[in-house]
């Protein structure tokens, strides 16, 4: 008699390819209507699935896991970020974490550039006035912006996204500055002619460009607090494609009214999915839906790592993209 298929409930719809194959391994329930679940719903999915395939949008704290019965053994998320999962709670429960990591370095890196680029040079604003009918002709003094090239560009978070941010940065002529736990090893540096700046305050205080991409942790919580936003050149930009609890929100929207900042661009928010009013009035800012790793090719990968961390759980074995605290 075949071994019986593991019940892996999936709580948004995933790219046809990616269900696919899921329907073939798994017994497998989908959610053809990808309406988020709610946390009534989580639970019941929860109590009936040995995996839940849950993404960055679905808020599983230890007061779900206390709920989760005891059948769920594994949560396979899609996504490289955990923060929306009580890790340490679901270990405690015998329950394994896993992610996606890897897979979305370059696309998300990718959009951190087109941010850059698009603050920098005003891309957004100079195509309203086209599509508003009201560009009147090209004139010496308007519509300028800054080039990159000589820039000096501030990572917050030198990982892999940090690392291929540096990457293109340093192909655009742009000097690369980071602040990280640890300094990258000698070989890297010597790669990225990179410069390490151990306190964070320092760097943010000389550099024209800041880009977040760092972990959503408590410790990363408001790293950029009211207090370091203050510590920005007037000309400065900031960028984040990471989470939108790292930045203190509301004192960016206030400084960039005030002219205090000269622009943003951003893909995450505080309190996704709502965005300050402030911001959302304000030229000087490039708002994205959370796009950085929107692209059919990130998202196949992503669920095609979700089903090797699924597959070689039903075999008996260690997931290779297993979360553990100490990660954390």
């Amino acid at each position: 008699m075949p071994a019986r298929k593991l019940k892996v409930v999936v709580t948004r719809k995933l790219p046809d390819p990616v269900e696919t194959r899921m329907c073939e391994l798994f017994d497998t329930e989908l959610n053809l209507s990808d309406q988020p679940m709610t946390a009534e719903e989580l639970v019941e999915a929860m109590g009936r699935a040995d995996v839940l395939v849950p993404t960055i949008t679905d808020r599983i704290d230890s007061r779900l896991l206390s709920r989760s019965g005891e059948r769920l053994k594994l949560i396979a998320n899609f996504g490289a970020g955990v923060d929306n999962i009580d890790v340490a709670t679901a270990n405690a429960r015998g329950i394994i974490v896993t992610n996606t990591p890897g897979v979305l370095t370059e696309d998300t890196a990718d959009l951190t550039m087109t941010l850059i680029m698009a603050a920098s040079r005003r891309v957004v604003e100079g195509a309203e006035v086209v599509k508003a009918g009201e560009f009147q002709g090209w004139s010496p003094t308007w519509m300028l912006g800054r080039r990159l090239w000589g820039k000096r560009l501030g990572i917050v978070g030198m990982g892999r996204i940090g690392q291929a941010v540096a990457r293109r940065a340093k192909a655009f002529g742009m000097q690369v500055h980071y602040h990280n736990r640890k300094p990258v090893s000698p070989r890297i540096a010597e790669e990225l002619g990179c410069t390490y700046w151990e306190s964070l305050d320092q760097m943010l205080a000389r550099m024209d460009i800041i880009s977040i991409n760092c972990p959503h942790t408590p410790a990363t919580y408001h790293l950029l607090s009211a207090r370091r936003l203050k510590l920005l050149r007037p000309h400065a930009i900031v960028v984040n494609t990471a989470r939108g609890e790292v930045i203190d929100e509301g004192a960016l929207a206030n400084m960039l009214a005030r002219g205090e900042i000269a622009g943003a661009g951003l893909d995450v928010y505080e309190h996704e999915p709502a965005i300050n009013p402030k911001l959302l009035k304000l030229p000087n800012v490039v708002l994205l839906p959370h796009m950085g790793s929107a692209t059919v090719e990130g998202r196949i990968d992503m669920g095609e790592k979700v089903i090797v961390n699924v597959k070689t759980f039903m075999d008996g074995h260690r997931p290779p993209d297993r979360v553990i605290p100490a990660m954390l």
